[in-house]
């Protein structure tokens, strides 16, 4: 591991990490390249910004799950390489129903190369008493819904994803418009490097 990233679930202890690319759960339906353990490391200047937020969640009674950090750029390689294969239907009920996987690069929901690969991102969730709340769709849903201002959500639903980015983007986060979930240090160290040693 480069010596500027940190285990988030050891550096932030009550920080919860369910690592998606780890395992089967997502887009692909299988580990993807470069993610060997159940981890989500990010560097230490994004953990000290992520646990700023993480104290305010605490403190209104709320939790943070982890989905996602530093992507090896094996793994979005991997991705690349999945978008081109003909589509096998396991995934796609989940995550992209209405759309063919060959759109979801031309669309912006993957890309060739990652923000996750330079180290500073993250993509997560509240929770409470250890449950995901209501954010209106599931992590990696790539539709219109997932994007922040959507319409078609309920009161409660935008009222929780207004709390998720206000707390983030007041810690030093910025979104994307697309996805509810993902959030990139506004200063991130390494803005130009796109890091490939594996998670484990």
């Amino acid at each position: 591991m480069h010596q500027d990233f940190v285990d988030i679930a050891a550096y932030i202890p009550g920080i919860k990490v369910e690592a998606r690319y780890a395992g089967a759960h997502n887009l692909v339906g299988a580990p993807l390249d470069g993610y060997r353990a159940n981890k989500a490391l990010i560097t230490r200047k994004a953990a000290d910004a992520l646990a700023k937020a993480y104290r305010v969640f605490q403190s209104m009674g709320y939790g943070v799950l982890v989905y996602d950090a530093y992507r090896p750029q094996k793994a979005v390689d991997h991705f690349v390489r999945w978008a081109a294969e003909p589509e096998t239907g396991l995934t796609r009920a989940e995550f992209y129903p209405d759309i063919e996987k060959q759109q979801l690069f031309p669309l912006g929901y993957i890309a060739t190369k990652s923000g996750h690969t330079r180290g500073s991102t993250v993509d997560l969730t509240l929770t409470k008493n250890g449950t995901p709340v209501d954010m209106g769709t599931g992590f990696d849903w790539m539709m219109d819904l997932s994007h922040h201002g959507a319409d078609g959500l309920t009161e409660a639903q935008q009222a929780n994803r207004a709390l998720l980015r206000g707390v983030m983007c007041w810690a030093g986060f910025r979104p994307i418009e697309s996805e509810w979930w993902h959030y990139m240090l506004m200063t991130e160290p390494y803005p130009d490097t796109y890091f490939d040693f594996d998670i484990e």
